[in-house]
């Protein structure tokens, strides 16, 4: 088959983890295309996420690197597996790519950490809330671009229906932000208790009253992979999301959750302060 021209985050990511094998027993390409009887050029690409690997040649990757960590091999071995569209391919070529890439990492994790400052997380948005993020871009979307990505978000939703276990740090500032107006945010608020009653799903408020808050600096989205090796950090930025799996990236990004673990309300405390939230919106607009 010919190299893949785009390979999918979740491909790269396979692609990286041979290389940290390969690099990790002190083995180059050469060594490693002659372990496996093939090219150099075909291990580049295996490295990269253009080129698939069956099941039976990672297991000769890992056995030619002297792997003795089982769980990894195995959950490497299951993504070799991936086959078969899935629903967000149906959006290839409607909405950027990273969402595509947000959707797979979503929908292959077993378990999804949030935490977020500015806004409530995209897995629990209404419509109408999503729909007046996605008006606050610049420049502004035409309104079918608009309207496939509010689409887009509300089939990602389905990962919670599934029972995947989710839990949202939302920050008190994201929980005040009237994007939409206040009719638009006390709609998003009521959502947000009714979410945070369903199986799975932990909703945990930090209140600006907490001191020296260690996620105030961007929203992340933290995937945990079948073993802690494959978690995944997710950052929203302006040019797009931006995806972390380095060692020391994700240790510091597990110490601020943990961090923020300790500093957040717990769930009945939350829901009660996003009540009092929704109290302070009825006095909206002041006279």
């Amino acid at each position: 088959m010919p190299p893949r021209l785009s390979p999918s985050v979740r491909q790269q990511r396979l692609g990286s983890e041979l290389r940290r094998l390969r690099e990790h027993a002190g083995m180059t390409p050469k060594a490693m295309a002659a372990a496996l009887g093939t090219d150099v050029p075909k291990i580049s690409q295996m490295e990269n996420g253009k080129s698939g690997i069956s099941a039976d040649r990672l297991r000769s990757w890992a056995s030619a690197c002297r792997c003795a960590n089982l769980p990894l091999i195995e959950a490497l071995t299951l993504m070799t597996q991936d086959r078969g569209k899935q629903w967000w391919h149906h959006f290839r070529g409607r909405v950027p790519t990273g969402m595509l890439d947000i959707a797979e990492l979503e929908h292959h994790a077993e378990s999804l950490l949030v935490l977020n400052t500015t806004s409530i997380p995209g897995l629990l948005q209404t419509s109408r809330y999503a729909a007046a993020m996605f008006a606050r871009l610049r420049p502004p979307l035409p309104r079918h671009d608009a309207d496939v990505r509010a689409a887009f978000r509300t089939e990602r939703q389905q990962v919670l229906a599934a029972g995947r276990p989710f839990t949202a740090f939302i920050h008190e500032a994201a929980l005040r932000m009237q994007f939409g107006g206040p009719a638009v945010l006390r709609e998003q608020l009521a959502s947000l208790l009714d979410d945070a009653e369903r199986p799975g799903v932990t909703v945990r408020a930090i209140p600006f009253s907490v001191d020296t808050y260690p996620g105030s600096g961007e929203d992340l989205f933290l995937a945990h992979g079948p073993v802690p090796e494959l978690d995944t950090v997710q950052i929203d930025l302006t040019q797009g999301p931006q995806f972390i799996d380095s060692e020391a990236d994700l240790a510091s990004y597990r110490a601020i959750v943990a961090e923020s673990g300790s500093l957040a309300l717990s769930p009945e405390e939350s829901r009660g302060f996003i009540r009092r939230i929704m109290t302070d919106l009825k006095g909206w607009p002041p006279r």
